[in-house]
């Protein structure tokens, strides 16, 4: 597909859609188990309980129930909320501060650093994340992921699909949402973002959630492009 005229810049979706959240929490997740002597844990499961809290803690805030909060108080808050569940209630504050940040430690799905490298030399690169940007520096550097600036939650003071999430970091950028596009591998998030005026791009992520995904197998809206992976997605944005 030609896209006229050709997009400015490219924002990301992260967690799910660049980096493999649920690998690994379970990698890192088996390494302080063998460390710490815990015993038979099911670090997978873990990793799908402590995701299930992402949204609910973050609708705290966009509910206006509590202030503006960063996603790493959510998540640790949701850590103590999971540890009793896989019998680790006994594990030290010091070890869940650390353990929390795994997620700046994340895996990237093969295909994204070497796709991103290509885009690079051509579009304007950020992430649109829900996380902050001290955390998602830290993931860049970890992930190799070469964005040309960080664009955290704090930004839009709020966590997707709000709209001022989309909104300011296109006005950071001093761009026209149609001069941007929104990637990710979910569906709500696109849609959020096309109805703002950014142009999309799906590329789905199938076993984001393991082998038994249900969810954002397909693209179910009206997006601009539809990619297999980011080698495909580069390919396609090159060709414009």
């Amino acid at each position: 597909m030609t896209l006229h005229p050709a997009p400015e810049a490219l924002l990301f979706d992260v967690f799910g859609t660049c980096v493999d959240w649920r690998s690994s929490i379970a990698a890192e997740g088996e390494r302080l188990g063998a460390r710490l002597g815990l015993g038979a844990v099911d670090w997978f499961a873990f990793a799908d309980a402590w995701r299930a809290r992402y949204q609910p803690q973050m609708e705290t805030v966009r509910s206006g129930r509590r202030p503006w909060t960063k996603l790493p108080v959510l998540n640790r808050e949701a850590l103590d909320e999971v540890l009793p569940a896989f019998g680790l209630d006994a594990l030290p504050l010091a070890e869940r501060d650390a353990f929390n940040h795994v997620w700046t430690r994340l895996t990237p799905w093969p295909d994204v650093v070497p796709a991103l490298g290509r885009l690079k030399r051509r579009f304007i690169l950020a992430p649109n994340s829900n996380a902050d940007i001290a955390s998602g520096v830290r993931l860049a550097r970890h992930a190799g992921l070469p964005w040309d600036t960080i664009l955290g939650a704090e930004i839009g003071q709020g966590f997707k699909p709000q709209p001022q999430v989309y909104l300011r970091s296109v006005a950071a950028l001093e761009l026209d949402p149609a001069a941007v596009v929104m990637v990710a591998a979910h569906n709500g998030d696109l849609r959020a973002a096309a109805a703002l005026g950014l142009r999309t791009a799906f590329v789905p992520r199938p076993t984001e959630h393991g082998p038994q995904q249900r969810s954002d197998l397909h693209p179910d809206g009206d997006f601009t492009l539809v990619a297999r992976d980011f080698t495909d997605l580069a390919d396609q944005l090159l060709a414009t």
